[in-house]
């Protein structure tokens, strides 16, 4: 029967350290077979005789894990460390393909994957390191994006930056360099629209959009610059109809 050593949630969530009891104790354990696994991709089975255990190629590569090669049960845990840790970078990598992540979103994403502990923690420094993990980066790119593409005010965007794990302080800063007539000019771009669209009088527009405004994440004094102004249009347009000459 071949012992088979492979991951499982189970063993994610016990900690990470993979069960090798079955492997016996101050043995010489010989490498009788490497063979590449078709899923999931850059794998391998690694066999010691009845024995039978998988890892990344990165992992088996470094540790030199060709046939005729001799292994000890303790080195073998090394190596299950290192796997695992090298499984967490590689998933992490995945889920950057499609766009930027926060450290908390990465760490999220591992543990649903069952990876836990020093494993999650060694591939966030390294994705950290190499600049693929920046919250700074991230929550000054995020603000920006979001008041002028999508129009939210700074009290939106701090919540959504909260929900994405991102340190206060950090936020603040991202915050503090979005520039106040940026985020004005999109409150009453978004205002304007809603306001034309609105029906009623001017009283009924004004409580309307200003709600809309609050709802978008737009600070009170800035809701009410731009509700003012969008009066004064009004009534400016108001006036100009009425003096026009009849044709």
């Amino acid at each position: 029967m071949n012992h088979s050593m492979d991951y499982s949630k189970e063993s994610h969530e016990s900690g990470g350290d993979y069960d090798i009891s079955h492997f016996p104790e101050g043995e010489d354990l010989v490498v009788t077979a490497v063979e590449a696994l078709r899923k999931p991709k850059y794998r391998y089975s690694i066999s010691f005789g009845p024995y039978n255990m998988t890892v990344h190629e990165d992992v088996m590569i470094k540790f030199r894990m060709t046939k005729g090669s001799v292994f000890r049960k303790e080195e073998l845990q090394e190596i299950i460390t290192a796997d695992e840790q090298q499984r967490a970078y590689v998933e992490a990598l995945r889920y950057l393909e499609r766009k930027p992540r926060t450290a908390k979103e990465i760490q999220t994403r591992l543990h649903q994957k069952g990876m836990m502990g020093e494993a999650v923690n060694k591939a966030l420094h390294r994705l950290s390191e190499e600049g693929l993990v920046n919250d700074d980066w991230y929550a000054r790119q995020w603000a920006q994006q979001r008041i002028t593409g999508q129009k939210k005010g700074k009290m939106w965007i701090r919540q959504e930056l909260r929900q994405k794990g991102i340190d206060s302080e950090i936020i603040a800063e991202a915050l503090q360099e979005v520039d106040e007539e940026d985020e004005l000019a999109s409150c009453y771009s978004i205002g304007r629209k809603k306001w034309l669209q609105g029906k009623g009088d001017a009283a009924e527009r004004k409580r309307k959009t200003g709600a809309f405004l609050m709802r978008r994440g737009f600070r009170g004094e800035q809701v009410r610059k731009v509700i003012n102004r969008l009066i004064q249009e009004t009534e400016q347009d108001e006036s100009f109809q009425e003096d026009e000459p009849f044709m």
